[in-house]
């Protein structure tokens, strides 16, 4: 069950500036019920520290309905659990299927790729920043190749970001 950069990236949410996925779309990923992940995480509990896992409190519940535009979160009895990286990891411990074993390496790789983006987006805007400092201390650089380039680091955040509402 090969899985994309994009199929699994769409299932990342930031909650607490914090990276991470729902215990519902890990499950159908790991193709399990919900529940069935949770008893087995609940058995194993010490393995899930808060950093690795919380559950989402009432407010987070709302802003992330709102925010990816379902009801589908409503249908529970209470409120779900998300995993940050490194409760993913942990969960190979947990569920040792073979669908789960090659589910977890692509969600690793998922992970690792972001952050690398994010290392190349950081860095790509330090520059930009740098010839903005010059431009304006008098330095000559061709303003329009830093509109350019602005504007590529604004469609760049917008790129990256997951929209709201309507098109």
């Amino acid at each position: 069950m090969e899985l994309t950069i994009q199929e699994i990236n769409s299932k990342i949410y930031e909650i607490r500036n914090i990276k991470v996925m729902l215990d519902s779309d890990l499950a159908k990923l790991y193709q399990v019920e919900t529940k069935n992940l949770n008893k087995a995480v609940s058995r194993n509990i010490k393995r899930f520290p808060e950093d690795f896992m919380f559950q989402l409190s009432n407010k987070e519940l709302d802003d992330l309905r709102f925010q990816i535009g379902t009801t589908n979160l409503s249908m529970r009895r209470t409120n779900p659990y998300v995993f940050t990286e490194q409760g993913i990891a942990m969960l190979s411990s947990v569920l040792r299927s073979d669908i789960a074993i090659e589910v977890n390496i692509n969600i690793m790789r998922t992970f690792v790729a972001i952050r690398k983006y994010a290392l190349t987006h950081d860095e790509l805007a330090k520059k930009i920043e740098e010839l903005e400092k010059r431009v304006e201390n008098g330095e000559h650089i061709d303003k329009q190749i830093l509109d350019v380039l602005s504007q590529l680091i604004a469609d760049d955040k917008n790129n990256g970001t997951k929209k709201i509402g309507f098109v």
